[in-house]
């Protein structure tokens, strides 16, 4: 009986029966057929399976399948019959070489319709089809293209990736529903293909899913696989590629694991010379990889071994706004704990770029890093006398003003490493620093209560700043109420330090005690919180003092 061509399904089945019917006939071979006779078994299952599915042969995906299954059982069918024949007629070398391609074709097949079973793909059809909401078309559109890119032809799966890269572009609900749909691993695995357009796509895609925070650590759990591949086109990928990589790598690198591993193989030098030589785009997405590998104290060494700094310095001066950004905050991680890696960027014209970008800058926002750079310079006498010298008394005075709250912390935090010498908590004090750190102390930041009492703390020690904190009327209350134990995860040391430089003034000691600094004090002595003792004595002889002298 003659079975249709227009039911795949059964015609399929029908073939696989009578290959393996003709399979026991076979004289040339045997070896070979054998592990074709396993595929075609494999084969049978899968048929059966798909004949369980109603909308298998409405399918478009499933249907090509089907089709190409049974174009290679009419060769298998027919190649049988060949070796069945004691003397081949077309030759041993050439029934051989049909044979291998028969089997690796079959083979394809079974690891195709694995695919499309497994998938979902297949169950698809009716939920589509009864008026579907946005969101579940989506997500059955992500499971096809999935399903896609791993079968079928190299142009097949191009022109899936297109339409994927399509559905990923559109918003960030989508990118969290591809992810939900297992596309991580498959882009994966295609960052291993011979297709030097498929990669280039697929890195595109690993670098959208990259950007959905809520996505990050799908790819992060990929670890040294898909770091790997991304290293790989650092190297040898085209200019648009490595953009991508690095987009890619700035989002995995906040993992110190990851950063690591990048630091650990080449991705530094790698990444360098995009900084030097790639499109404005690259050079500042590398630059924002080369931030995150910074901040792990490992591989700093691999920094200075490559000469990164003449790079940076290059680029902080003359890239574009985020990658100038970008590579401050490099320098800013790299010289945190090193005085000779800090003269270095004094010596090499930093402190200009500095400048320049400080005095570029549209928003507060991207000011952080700068101020930052500046606070750990600070830290060294010289410098410190070189940035006073420069202006940037006035730049700091100006970012303790700010609406961004990072930016007035690291500010705050930078007038303390400053102040490391008379002149200079003079300069800080005339330029106005001291109102805007009052005005810290009352916000609602703990992290930025202690910023500013820790650089009043030090700018206090200068006679003509202390006058200007007296005549503040927050001022001593302000300090006075951070004494509460009960703002947590604040140094008592400072507020008790600059409560102790204003103790000469009687003045100042009557409005420590109206504002209860003893009854705080007791308890911080009691936490032994350093000067906090010393204070409450002077403060309590004081007091006695003021009942004595009274009439």
């Amino acid at each position: 009986m003659k079975v249709p061509e227009t039911d795949p399904i059964t015609f399929s089945t029908h073939l696989v029966s009578s290959s393996l019917d003709q399979i026991p006939l076979i004289n040339n071979f045997r070896g070979k057929w054998a592990i074709i006779k396993t595929k075609l078994l494999d084969l049978q299952t899968q048929l059966q399976d798909f004949s369980d599915f109603s909308t298998a042969t409405s399918n478009p995906l499933c249907l090509d399948h089907l089709y190409s299954v049974s174009h290679t059982l009419n060769d298998a069918v027919s190649l049988a019959q060949k070796c069945q024949s004691v003397n081949l007629t077309e030759g041993k070398l050439k029934t051989q070489s049909d044979i291998d391609s028969v089997l690796a074709k079959l083979d394809r097949h079974v690891k195709d319709g694995d695919v499309l079973i497994k998938s979902g793909v297949l169950q698809d059809g009716a939920v589509l089809s009864a008026s579907a909401s946005k969101r579940e078309t989506v997500r059955a559109e992500s499971r096809n293209l999935i399903t896609r890119l791993q079968i079928g032809t190299t142009d097949s799966k191009n022109s899936a990736m297109d339409s994927l890269l399509a559905i990923l572009l559109e918003d960030d609900k989508n990118v969290m529903i591809a992810v939900a749909q297992g596309v991580v691993p498959v882009l994966v695995k295609l960052l291993d293909s011979s297709s030097l357009e498929m990669k280039e796509k697929t890195v595109a895609a690993v670098s959208r899913v990259s950007m959905v925070d809520s996505s990050k650590h799908v790819l992060i759990a990929e670890g040294l696989l898909l770091l790997n591949h991304l290293l790989r086109v650092l190297e040898s990928g085209s200019g648009f590629a490595k953009e991508r990589a690095c987009v890619a790598l700035q989002a995995l690198s906040y993992s110190k694991e990851n950063a690591r591993a990048i630091g650990c193989r080449g991705g530094i030098s790698s990444l360098l010379e995009i900084c030097q030589a790639g499109t404005p785009g690259s050079q500042a997405f590398a630059a924002g990889v080369l931030r995150n590998l910074a901040g792990v104290f490992e591989i700093r060494d691999n920094f200075i071994e490559e000469n990164a700094f003449a790079v940076l310095l290059g680029l902080a001066a003359s890239g574009t706004a985020i990658a100038q950004e970008n590579a401050i905050g490099c320098l800013c991680n790299l010289v945190s704990d090193d005085e000779s890696l800090k003269l270095l960027i004094v010596k090499e014209g930093g402190i200009e770029s500095l400048k320049n970008y400080w005095d570029s800058v549209a928003n507060d926002r991207n000011l952080e890093v700068a101020v930052e750079l500046v606070r750990h310079l600070s830290s060294c006498h010289p410098i410190a006398e070189v940035l006073v010298s420069d202006g940037f008394v006035v730049r700091l005075v100006n970012a303790l003003n700010s609406e961004v709250l990072g930016v007035r912390i690291a500010a705050a935090r930078a007038v303390y490493e400053m102040g490391i010498s008379s002149k200079i908590r003079k300069e800080l004090g005339e330029c106005g620093c001291i109102g805007p750190l009052i005005k810290m102390l009352d916000r609602k930041a703990v992290e930025e209560k202690e910023a500013s009492a820790k650089a009043l703390s030090t700018l206090v020690l200068y006679t003509g700043n202390r006058r200007v904190l007296r005549k503040d009327e927050r001022g001593i209350l302000s300090v006075v109420q951070l004494l509460d134990p009960l703002i947590q995860n604040l140094d008592k040391k400072y507020p008790v330090a600059i409560l102790a430089a204003l103790l000469h003034c009687k003045k100042c000691r009557k409005q420590m005690v109206a504002a209860g600094a003893n009854v705080h004090l007791q308890k911080l002595v009691e936490m032994d919180v350093e000067g906090a003792k010393k204070l409450s004595e002077s403060l309590g002889r004081a007091k006695i003092w003021g009942v004595f002298a009274r009439p």
